[in-house]
């Protein structure tokens, strides 16, 4: 069974860091990121067991109040945005037949697009970039054939567009290797 995942976006830098230590307080969480972001607002994500990460989330709703922007809890959550979200993956330059790309107004509405594009087709995340140098956005690369790009960006981007949070969406089949030189 995968982990859950949860991520939460404030408006309030202060009030961020009184929900990150409640909720640090409340559940048994590991907090996989947690700092200020673009436009002045405060952003994590926490990983752990489903009740827990769900604790969180409610821990951040009763405690961020006003402050909060968006949240999300994700029950056995897609195991390749854990890598992706540390950006420590490695692309086989010869199996890099296409790139797929979701751009989110929001950092949790990237998280969802990650999830989305994992569970739907056989793809390769390899960057989940939140907020930074993004003006608070969300952006989501991914690789593998163009039949399964296809088919996770649509999942990504639907998924994202029903939040009413979708920026862009693309795929472009045999990319030119400059566009992953820092992945290859």
């Amino acid at each position: 069974m995968g982990r859950a995942v949860g991520a939460v976006e404030l408006s309030s830098i202060g009030v961020g860091y009184k929900v990150q230590d409640s909720i640090l307080k409340e559940a048994t969480v590991e907090m996989l990121v947690a700092r200020t972001i673009c436009s002045g607002k405060y952003f994590m994500i926490f990983s752990g067991g489903v009740s827990d990460v769900d604790s969180a989330v409610e821990c951040a709703e009763r405690v961020g109040g006003d402050a909060l922007i968006d949240r999300i809890s994700v029950a056995n959550a897609y195991e390749g945005i854990f890598p992706a979200l540390g950006q420590s993956v490695v692309l086989d330059s010869d199996k890099v037949d296409s790139l797929g790309l979701i751009e989110t107004f929001s950092g949790v509405s990237v998280i969802v697009a990650a999830d989305y594009a994992g569970k739907s087709a056989d793809v390769t995340l390899f960057r989940l970039q939140i907020a930074m140098a993004l003006g608070g956005k969300g952006l989501l690369l991914m690789t593998g054939s163009v039949s399964n790009v296809t088919t996770a960006v649509a999942a990504a981007s639907e998924a994202v567009r029903q939040r009413g949070l979708l920026v862009s969406e693309l795929v472009i089949p045999r990319p030119n290797k400059e566009l992953f030189q820092d992945y290859i």
